[in-house]
């Protein structure tokens, strides 16, 4: 018999709670659950609003995946939606903006992932994001190096960058904007990537282009697209094990990317430096995070934090 149960007055069916998800440590969909519930507080903020692109996994990473953005059939009429442009006309998609639809949604087995812009201001950004990916041997070590020089390339130009992992290999960094067209953020975004390849050559490419990524840091400057999405704070990630894309403080990316670049002939570090595995977060890590740290992307949530694309970029 499947469980009901009743979350801010809506009735819920929750299936398969004893399903092994994650066969690799044995986290089961009523673990993945759980997750969900307890860290609302923090990843409501992060959907809310946003149009939910759904990457499903329901039997597990192992599984077949396919990724969906319109409303799923069966959903509830009290699960809000809103109606979203695209190129071939337009599409309604799942708005998150509460517990109830959140824990239906996370019954699904899904990872969320969202735009840079809310249901109301379709293509104005709010944020912006680079995706740094790195191609093997490269490790989130060398993303880790890039996100530090980025940091600094963006503070110049009055942006302030927070960064979590990817909940997979790479390094994502965001800034909080005030609304600006999304095609004008992707050519600041694509015009920073480049900077940093020219900067740093050795380290960083800004084109897609497989063949020249081994070694390197891929800064993905893509997802800042209107129809681009970008995996959200606190999401699992339908990874072998239940990562989760975690937001970390730039100590923690500090600590990872001196183990990069650093010259073979220097004393050794007093403090060694992270493991690279360091900055791989599972869901059972982050209840622990929060309350050590808050939710250390509170800051794009608050419109009082936003600041404005850099001129020059906007002309």
């Amino acid at each position: 018999m499947t469980p009901i149960t009743e979350v801010e007055g809506r009735r819920l069916a929750l299936s398969n709670l004893d399903k092994v998800l994650y066969t690799a440590s044995g986290f089961t969909k009523g673990e993945m659950l759980h997750y969900y519930a307890s860290t609302a507080d923090a990843l409501l903020p992060h959907l809310h609003n946003r149009p939910l692109s759904f990457l499903r996994y329901p039997d597990g990473p192992d599984g077949q995946l396919f990724f969906a953005k319109n409303v799923p059939p069966g959903t509830p009429t009290w699960v809000h939606t809103a109606d979203v442009p695209r190129s071939d006309g337009h599409g309604r998609q799942i708005l998150v903006n509460d517990l109830a639809t959140l824990m239906w949604a996370a019954n699904l087995v899904t990872e969320f992932h969202t735009p840079q812009w809310q249901a109301d201001a379709p293509a104005l950004a709010d944020r912006l994001v680079l995706d740094l990916d790195p191609g093997a041997p490269a490790t989130v070590v060398e993303c880790c190096r890039a996100g530090l020089w980025l940091r600094e390339r963006l503070q110049a130009d009055g942006l302030r960058a927070y960064a979590k992992t990817s909940g997979s290999k790479g390094l994502h960094l965001l800034c909080p904007l005030e609304p600006t067209p999304s095609d004008q953020v992707t050519a600041y975004a694509k015009q920073l990537a480049k900077e940093a390849e020219a900067e740093l050559p050795s380290l960083v490419v800004h084109r897609m282009t497989r063949s020249l990524r081994p070694g390197k840091v891929f800064v993905d400057f893509s997802q800042n697209a209107a129809a681009k999405t970008t995996a959200t704070p606190y999401t699992l990630r339908a990874r072998a094990e239940p990562t989760v894309s975690t937001p970390v403080t730039w100590e923690e990316v500090e600590e990872c990317g001196t183990r990069a670049g650093r010259p073979t002939d220097d004393p050794p570090l007093r403090n060694p430096p992270r493991e690279p595995t360091d900055l791989l977060f599972l869901a059972t890590d982050i209840a622990p995070r929060l309350q050590q740290h808050g939710d250390l992307l509170a800051p794009l949530t608050d419109p009082d934090q936003a600041r404005p694309l850099p001129r020059k970029a906007r002309s």
